[in-house]
């Protein structure tokens, strides 16, 4: 089920991991390959970065995890790769896609003015797609970090 790009588990797991491999495998390409040429709606899986096809230049779309269970939690992760770190975040960016496996980096949200911006870290994780029961991809972006 696709609304409003928040993509949610439905009751068939398996036709879900398929569904988040999906969503995460364009969300890869459109990475790796920021020049898509042409857009639609405004949802997890549309084809460029970005508003508009001339504007495309976006390298990120962010997005948050909620995993699967009796509460739908959202995912939290910590900013730093120090065993000591508390610090955590609720935004990551789809870095591999392998089957079932999908390695996330995690990224720091910073807000000015009303505009939010991120900063890559050096913090990744990998989780089953099966973990997985909601995506929401938030606005598309430019990280220099990267």
């Amino acid at each position: 089920l696709l609304k409003r790009g928040v993509i949610m588990c439905g009751e068939n797991n398996s036709a879900n991991k398929n569904c988040m491999y999906e969503i995460l495998k364009t969300i890869l390409v459109l990475q790796k390959e920021s020049n898509m040429p042409e857009c639609c709606l405004d949802t997890c899986d549309k084809k460029c970065l970005g508003c508009t096809p001339s504007l495309c230049a976006y390298n990120t779309r962010p997005i948050t995890i909620y995993t699967c269970g009796c509460c739908n939690t959202g995912l939290q992760m910590p900013i730093s790769k120090l065993a000591n770190e508390q610090t955590t975040s609720n935004v990551f960016r789809i870095e591999k896609l392998d089957d079932n496996c999908a390695t996330f980096r995690v990224l720091i949200a910073n807000t000015n003015d009303g505009v939010t911006t991120y900063t890559a870290t050096d913090s990744f994780f990998t989780i089953s797609l099966d973990c997985i029961c909601v995506l929401k991809c938030l606005a598309d972006t430019l990280i220099e970090t990267l």
